[in-house]
């Protein structure tokens, strides 16, 4: 197929470009950047300008193509109910450009949006669409895509990893470096879903040729990884203190960042591993975290 991928030069679609192309694929690649464009050449992928900022310069890039993947996403969690507004919007354009295709549209949500009861882990069948999360909008915008004659699925992730990039585990360890000691909130048993990059990355491919329309896929390898874990890794890696935080001391500690902190978010992929055959083999959360380069760390 000729697969129009958006954030192709990102952390996430880099490496889905390499394995659509191995699988005998072609990438319209989305890139805003001289620098990005030269990166899509090397990987072997035509080059196709636009913005999240112009859903339609997306749209008309989806018409090119005989199924599209989108994972881009502005990751600045500053303006993040914006920036969710933003994919929200870019979904629907995208969507109105698909409608009456049949072609296989990917979209990208999170694997928290899976909750259900507290404490138990999140499931595919499931979509909490009273989630706080604003993260929501992206799949209450596929839905009503899919509503419109659009063949959707979504794949949620988790927090997907390498040596480099941890998911919002790097802005925690930002936030780490700059306060001078690294914290998880009361006893630290919030648990994260995690996944490595290389595994997301030939997930994107499988729900892409074995596509199923509605579908929800979980890109997730490991159902749940304390925060006490985490904090413990990040502390040995920048050789700074680990400390306990009170809920009212989140906010001071975290900023903008408070609200993540003390979420609980593991989610099973039990599914979607049966549906797609889908095995992950990368390197677990903490592996990575006690193998990365610290000076080189970079936000998500």
């Amino acid at each position: 197929m000729r697969v129009f991928l958006t954030g192709a030069t990102g952390f996430i679609g880099s490496k889905i470009v390499p394995e659509l192309i191995n699988a005998g694929h072609e990438v319209l690649g989305l890139t805003r950047s001289d620098d990005g464009a030269a990166a899509l050449v090397r990987a072997g992928a035509e080059v196709y300008r636009g913005s999240l900022e112009d859903p339609q310069t997306l749209a008309r890039g989806a018409s090119q193509a005989d199924a599209v993947i989108h994972t881009a996403f502005d990751h600045d969690f500053t303006n993040f109910v914006a920036n969710c507004e933003k994919d929200r919007r870019v979904i629907e354009a995208i969507g109105a450009a698909l409608a009456g295709s049949n072609k296989p549209f990917l979209i990208t949500s999170g694997s928290g949006m899976g909750s259900g009861a507290p404490g138990e882990p999140a499931l595919e069948r499931q979509f909490d669409r009273n989630n706080p999360n604003p993260r929501k909008l992206s799949e209450l915008a596929g839905e009503a895509v899919a509503a419109g004659g659009v063949s959707l699925a979504v794949v949620r992730l988790p927090q997907v990893h390498d040596t480099q990039k941890q998911g919002l585990i790097s802005p925690m360890i930002e936030i780490a470096r700059a306060r001078g000691f690294a914290a998880y909130v009361g006893d630290g048993m919030e648990r994260w879903a995690a996944s490595h990059v290389s595994d997301v990355a030939r997930l994107y491919r499988l729900a892409l040729e074995k596509h199923e329309p509605g579908a929800r896929y979980h890109a997730v390898a490991e159902e749940g990884v304390s925060i006490r874990q985490v904090a413990e890794a990040v502390g040995l890696g920048l050789g700074i203190p680990v400390r306990s935080l009170s809920l009212e001391q989140v906010a001071d500690y975290y900023g903008p960042f408070a609200h993540f902190a003390t979420l609980d978010m593991p989610a099973s992929s039990e599914w979607t591993r049966n549906t797609l055959g889908w095995n992950p083999t990368g390197p677990s959360l903490l592996a990575d975290l006690q193998h990365m380069n610290y000076n080189a760390a970079a936000a998500y």
